[in-house]
């Protein structure tokens, strides 16, 4: 990252010297399933667009590709209302998909989706911080586990349990596909007093979780704590430009793929995914000033 942006970004948050309190700060952090619920209650299936950007960003998920010679099977986490499965099974006819999520309301609107057939999709209620995922799913049967804007609904203290149960299901060279919230993305450096609950843990208004991450947790995460070999790790960057306001502002991703070892010795033989080695920069033009500049 650029000094200066660091830097800058550092000192907005330095400003934030509020706190939540203890009661508050459990209940949030106990209650984000329940959350979750409620807001799929309140906006059923309108909030997300459909994700059908996941294979430009991702070679793995395209019909064919090489990394998956026959029908790959693939556990999608966090799969809300669908959003990403619908693109995913129209484009690419032979994968089969798990697909899970800890609101049960999300889930029965995946099952209630006309696209949703059991030959192709099985969906349940699971939270990954604490349900075994090996309880539905076969252990070390899955090639591709997508984690878009997931773990960062999670509180810290919980993700490497969320790690160590998808390893469990992650066949030898299996792959872990992760995007979500960078360390000082724009969402980050506008939560107003109050709403920090820890380092890089905020509470969105509708008590949701909201983490941001460096590059460096996520190694700590999943090849340090969970044996995987990282691939691809790096801090994806869009600038934002309101036209009208004259602003440009920054969104701040992060964009991994970890690899399960081949063998037991660790060693990864899978040759890596065609992935740039460096930070990416999008210019995005914004003429409508309520265009929400969420990228979810």
């Amino acid at each position: 990252m650029d000094s200066s942006f660091v830097a800058n970004s550092q000192e907005t948050l330095a400003r934030d010297t509020s706190s939540v309190s203890e009661f508050w700060q459990e209940k949030y952090r106990n209650e984000a399933g329940k959350n979750w619920d409620k807001f799929y209650n309140r906006n059923k299936t309108n909030f997300f667009k459909d994700r059908h950007w996941t294979d430009r960003e991702f070679e793995e998920l395209r019909p064919g590709h090489v990394f998956s010679e026959s029908k790959p099977v693939l556990l999608e986490l966090g799969c809300g209302v669908g959003n990403f499965i619908w693109p995913l099974i129209e484009r690419n006819k032979d994968i089969r998909v798990y697909a899970c999520d800890f609101s049960p309301r999300a889930v029965n609107f995946v099952k209630a989706n006309e696209n949703y057939t059991e030959e192709r999709c099985t969906a349940f209620v699971c939270d990954i911080t604490q349900d075994r995922l090996a309880d539905t799913i076969p252990p070390h049967s899955v090639d591709i586990v997508s984690s878009i804007y997931v773990l960062s609904a999670l509180p810290p203290e919980k993700q490497a349990a969320a790690i160590s149960n998808i390893v469990e299901i992650l066949k030898p060279g299996g792959r872990v596909l992760l995007r979500d919230y960078g360390l000082y993305d724009l969402a980050q450096l506008r939560f107003k007093a109050g709403h920090k609950l820890d380092d890089n843990l905020y509470v969105r208004q509708d008590g949701t979780l909201s983490y941001y991450f460096s590059t460096e947790r996520l190694h700590e995460l999943f090849a340090r704590h969970g044996g995987l070999v990282e691939q691809e790790n790096k801090y994806v960057f869009k600038k934002l430009v309101n036209a009208k306001k004259g602003i440009d502002s920054v969104r701040v991703f992060v964009q991994a793929r970890f690899q399960a070892p081949l063998d037991a010795t660790g060693d990864n033989v899978l040759a890596p995914a065609n992935a740039e080695s460096i930070d990416r920069d999008y210019d995005i033009v914004i003429d409508d000033p309520t265009v929400s500049l969420s990228n979810e």
